[in-house]
């Protein structure tokens, strides 16, 4: 527990990400290799965090028969475990692939559920057998890995709101600056820009400021 702790302390997303998939090779037993498949929006499926590049074909082969643990994960499954891959019935397709490429097998665990996203951590073993008795430590392993998730997009979100902000705030002094507006009046010049063309504020915002360092040379 302390060292998954350690392992799992958010950092941003993109790192956090990374090290779920390093804790879990590092930390689980049977575990030689792991990844994360999210599940976008518009149903585009992308690998993540890949330990090991020889995940990226297999990741793809369930991908494109729509089989397979990771598939099943990120899907509609909780949780889906294949202790030999051999001989599931469920994945005929992606079994013999994944045997192929010496895995014997394999578990999906969901780790989020988000309006535009699910993500599931993908784990692969040499060995059958691997993952009998493993579903009390992938529950505990998949919780926590789910809270370092959801700290990280707080830090994520934060960062850009701070971002943001500092943009809005740089549009608006060019604005008064360039019109002799006043604060106010500037800032509502944006927000009528921002209606009138159907652009987020902060898009016109950042419009504003590169174009400005473009005359000045500093893009």
């Amino acid at each position: 527990m302390r060292q998954l702790s350690k392992s799992l302390t958010p950092r941003a997303l993109d790192e956090t990400l990374s090290n779920i998939t390093q804790a879990a090779v590092e930390l689980l037993p049977v575990v030689q290799y792991a990844s994360i498949t999210v599940l976008h929006e518009d149903e585009r499926l992308e690998t993540v965090a890949p330990t090991h590049e020889l995940l990226l074909p297999l990741d793809a082969a369930q991908y494109e028969l729509r089989e397979g643990p990771c598939y099943q994960a990120a899907q509609d499954s909780v949780h889906i475990i294949s202790p030999d891959l051999a001989v599931d019935q469920r994945f005929p397709k992606y079994g013999s692939i994944a045997v192929a490429a010496g895995i014997r097998a394999q578990a999906g665990l969901r780790l989020f559920d988000a309006p535009k996203a699910n993500g599931a951590l993908n784990l692969y073993a040499h060995d059958a057998g691997a993952f009998e008795d493993f579903e009390s430590l992938a529950a505990l392993f998949a919780h926590q890995s789910a809270t370092a998730i959801e700290y990280a997009r707080e830090i994520d979100n934060l960062e850009e709101a701070v971002r943001t902000r500092t943009t809005i705030g740089q549009a608006i002094g060019i604005v008064m600056e360039r019109y002799k507006m006043p604060e106010q009046r500037a800032f509502a010049f944006l927000a009528r820009l921002s209606q009138t063309s159907n652009t987020k504020l902060r898009q016109i915002a950042q419009e504003i400021v590169d174009q400005v360092q473009r005359q000045s040379g500093l893009l």
